[in-house]
């Protein structure tokens, strides 16, 4: 008869266990807010909250500052050293910037604002934050290079849709940032045309060099440096 009493209280046991995971497992859902804002262009980018911080939830593919003053486009015709050479605020973009423009640092460091109004290049705290609320661990925030443990992942993509196939990469966009390749172009003017990194810039810059976050299709983690003001990024705003 005691064999006969314990499996009821042990089904009771793991009823309740399950019930328990159950619980535990809705409260970790992660509710996505969005919106949207438009550019002097009239491009509607969508944006999503982070913690408490709104994102654009694309690349910035914007022409203007946002007072109107056009940017200097330079295309991928045209020879590498003219964007090598550009010291003034310009832009380029790959694949018909489905993945927004790229912009040189000239662009960052302008007084005029070329995010929406009311919105702005994120400076690298403000990155830094954001990657804390993802889940990224203290000791790893400030490092240089690769850091964290998935982090790429988890602002990437659904299933990394519009990367290329292979590598590490497997994006699983809990937050809603669906981070795209827009690749980047070199401070020489050589161009990422392959579609397997996302380059973004921060407002964070000293007189020759910016800091920058990078995610590449081979890696699941985000690297953090800085480099020079000639590159072309990605920049994704946030709101003021």
């Amino acid at each position: 008869m005691k064999h006969f009493k314990f499996i009821p209280t042990l089904l009771l046991a793991v009823t309740i266990l399950l019930v328990t995971s159950c619980k535990k497992e809705e409260t970790q859902e992660i509710t996505i807010e969005r919106g949207t804002v438009t550019d002097i262009d009239g491009n509607t980018y969508q944006t999503v909250k982070i913690g408490d911080q709104w994102w654009m939830a694309e690349n910035l593919r914007v022409s203007r500052f946002n007072d109107g003053t056009p940017l200097l486009l330079i295309g991928l015709t045209d020879p590498d050293s003219v964007w090598a050479n550009a010291g003034e605020a310009a832009y380029t973009y790959i694949n018909d910037s489905i993945f927004g423009n790229l912009y040189n640092g000239e662009v960052i460091t302008s007084e005029k604002n070329i995010a929406p109004a009311g919105w702005h290049v994120p400076s690298d705290a403000e990155w830094q934050k954001m990657e804390r609320t993802i889940g990224m661990d203290e000791a790893d925030i400030a490092g240089a290079g690769w850091r964290g443990m998935n982090e790429g992942e988890k602002i990437t993509s659904k299933y990394s849709q519009g990367w290329p196939e292979g590598g590490e990469l497997f994006g699983t966009d809990e937050y809603g940032f669906n981070a795209l390749p827009g690749g980047c172009r070199l401070h020489d003017g050589r161009t990422n045309i392959f579609n397997n990194t996302s380059f973004w810039w921060t407002n964070d810059f000293t007189e020759d060099e910016g800091w920058y976050r990078y995610i590449d299709k081979n890696d699941k983690r985000i690297f953090r440096q800085h480099t020079y003001r000639q590159y072309g990024m990605s920049i994704r705003c946030i709101k003021d």
